[in-house]
């Protein structure tokens, strides 16, 4: 089946929805995307019938038993990882990296180095700022190219050496959008035996990730940001997988990936995140495997998300007074559709209310990029105005989107 947003909106509820007697344009993607009925159905149905805990010997909890698994292969093939052991589940992104952080810094001493960046959530910065903290080692933080808001590669690259522990970074912003050559950093932190942990929140929803093409230490996304539930999704690569030492509880088991997953997992969002893994790869031909099938989709999604951010870049230049910081070109490889805009005559919480208030729902803020909007010296006036599509999203929502500024900035 050939892939067209108006058959991935047939498949979204809220998307046809009307709120105060008009239609609901969704333009807060980067924030969590909107989920499919499937994914909805499938957790009503785990809830309903088989709401269990592992390891006991009765259906429901074998039941749980097979889910958690299936959820691992699943997560396996999105991200293509060695094995489904591979895969460890949390609350969030967040919670998991902190979580990781303390087990990956057991062994950093006084001296040693870690590397962060100004393009990232702080989620992939604090963890380690504080980890690195506990053992006295010292945070180095890479800067913002100011040309296309991405990484500056370079000035990251001059700052590993034979004392770098940890390379921690974006693979895509979730403010600017702009794409990070991660697979170059990975070769050169690997080259002084540092680790790579990758932030694969804003890519996953956009790009295929290929855990085994990029060589990194970690990575991690969350389902929510790719139409599934609140479940944070961590790759630990085979060579970390029982080598690493987690803060656990003394009964848990000892063994995969359950090793860094504390407490009772949702269940029922791992049945979601399986839905949501096969909503994603049901453009592809029935007859291939789930990852071929999942290739084909994301091809798809991409040629449709550059047509949203080339319109977008096309309209954007019919305005005054506004500033796009980001790349500004629309192709697929160098940025998602994800645009960070400030205007020379009102503030971004103006602009988001008054697009909320005709039910375009944008965010305004920083994001928790706070070295970005630092950097930029965006911090005082409260950041951008972030408006981010995604493949639901259509050409007309664009055209609509820009009607209605026009309107608010009398253009």
């Amino acid at each position: 089946m050939s892939f067209t947003p108006n058959l991935a909106r047939a498949q979204f509820s809220a998307l046809s929805q009307t709120h105060n007697d008009l239609p609901v344009i969704f333009l807060d993607g980067p924030g969590g995307s909107q989920v499919p009925k499937s994914v909805l159905e499938a957790m009503q149905a785990y809830l309903g019938f088989f709401n269990s805990n592992l390891g006991g010997h009765y259906f429901s909890s074998r039941n749980t038993t097979d889910l958690m698994q299936q959820a691992r292969e699943h997560a396996q093939v999105l991200v293509n990882a060695e094995s489904a052991d591979n895969m460890v589940f949390g609350a969030n992104m967040t919670s998991l990296t902190f979580q990781l952080s303390r087990a990956i810094s057991r062994g950093w001493e006084s001296g040693d180095e870690v590397i962060v960046t100004a393009l990232d959530h702080y989620s992939n910065v604090s963890s380690w700022q504080q980890a690195a903290d506990d053992r006295g080692a010292v945070v180095h933080q890479a800067r913002v190219n100011e040309s296309n808001y991405g990484l500056d590669i370079d000035h990251l690259l001059s700052l590993i050496n034979d004392k770098t522990k940890l390379v921690a970074l974006t693979f895509a912003s979730n403010t600017t959008g702009s794409m990070v050559d991660v697979k170059r950093v990975i070769e050169a932190a690997h080259a002084v035996g540092a680790m790579v942990y990758v932030d694969a929140v804003h890519y996953a929803p956009h790009h295929l990730v290929d855990v085994q093409a990029l060589g990194c230490d970690f990575l991690a996304c969350s389902a929510y940001k790719f139409f599934g539930p609140h479940v944070g999704i961590a790759y630990v690569a085979p060579k970390w997988l029982h080598t690493l030492q987690p803060y656990k509880v003394e009964p848990a088991t000892n063994q995969g990936p359950g090793r860094f997953e504390t407490g009772t997992q949702s269940f029922e969002g791992l049945a979601g995140v399986i839905a949501a893994v096969k909503y994603l790869s049901q453009w592809g031909n029935s007859a291939d495997s789930l990852r071929e099938r999942l290739v084909d989709s994301y091809k798809q999604f991409n040629q449709h998300e550059s047509a949203i951010s080339e319109r977008f870049l096309s309209r954007l230049s019919e305005l005054s007074g506004v500033t796009l910081w980001g790349e500004h070109q629309a192709d697929s490889e160098l940025r998602t559709p994800t645009f960070a805009l400030t205007f020379d005559s009102h503030s971004p919480i103006e602009i988001a209310q008054k697009l909320g208030e005709r039910n375009i729902c944008v965010w305004n803020g920083h994001f928790y990029a706070l070295g970005l909007v630092r950097q930029l010296g965006l911090e005082e006036s409260v950041g951008v105005v972030r408006v981010g599509f995604m493949h639901y999203n259509t050409l007309e929502e664009v055209d609509i989107f820009f009607d209605e500024l026009k309107i608010i900035l009398n253009q």
